[in-house]
């Protein structure tokens, strides 16, 4: 293992161990996954950015926007398009903008939901990355690569810090590119 991949798995270890287990949260026999802990430590916080820059930079050398899904994606999205030197979307739950907005519903386990953009959040063409905190059925991802794709934006990738592997969301993003930094089976 070369010396930036041994870096590289420290990072991820360290991210690994800020996130702490909620057995039976918010609900019995659910596992929540809480990233306050990694939120607390600045160290952790910044290996995180930093493997989700590495992962961008490597695959997708030029792009215009990070789009961040409501709410979680807001931690994350700022930081990592200030690094890369883009610009930061809103991808909002209904009602939370200012101005037109473009929308679109989406079922979750316990009901219905919709998000929204602003319409001239993008044009037609430019290339986005989405980001969220966490892929569990893939909703609310797969929501808001709808919500690009009717402002015609190019979608080069999914991103999330944690995926819930047993859940299969990744599946309901095809054919759009999807990464997660961490896995959970």
């Amino acid at each position: 293992m070369s010396t930036k991949q041994q870096q590289e798995e420290e990072k991820r270890r360290l991210v690994r161990e800020r996130v702490r287990d909620f057995p039976d949260f918010p609900s019995p026999g659910v596992l929540f996954r809480d990233i306050t802990p990694l939120l607390k430590d600045p160290l952790a916080f910044k290996a995180a950015i930093d493997l989700l820059e590495a992962h961008v930079k490597a695959s997708h050398p030029k792009f215009d926007y990070v789009a961040g899904l409501d709410s979680r994606g807001f931690l994350f999205g700022p930081s990592l398009a200030q690094r890369l030197g883009v610009g930061f979307v809103l991808i909002r739950k209904k009602g939370k903008l200012p101005g037109p907005t473009e929308s679109v519903s989406y079922t979750l386990e316990y009901g219905k939901a919709e998000l929204e953009v602003q319409s001239d959040a993008v044009k037609p063409g430019q290339k986005v990355i989405l980001i969220d905190d966490l892929l569990a059925t893939g909703g609310t991802m797969r929501a808001a690569c709808e919500l690009m794709s009717k402002l015609q934006a190019q979608i080069l990738d999914c991103i999330v810090l944690i995926e819930l592997t047993f859940l299969k969301g990744a599946e309901a993003l095809k054919p759009f590119p999807f990464y997660s930094l961490l896995k959970y089976d």
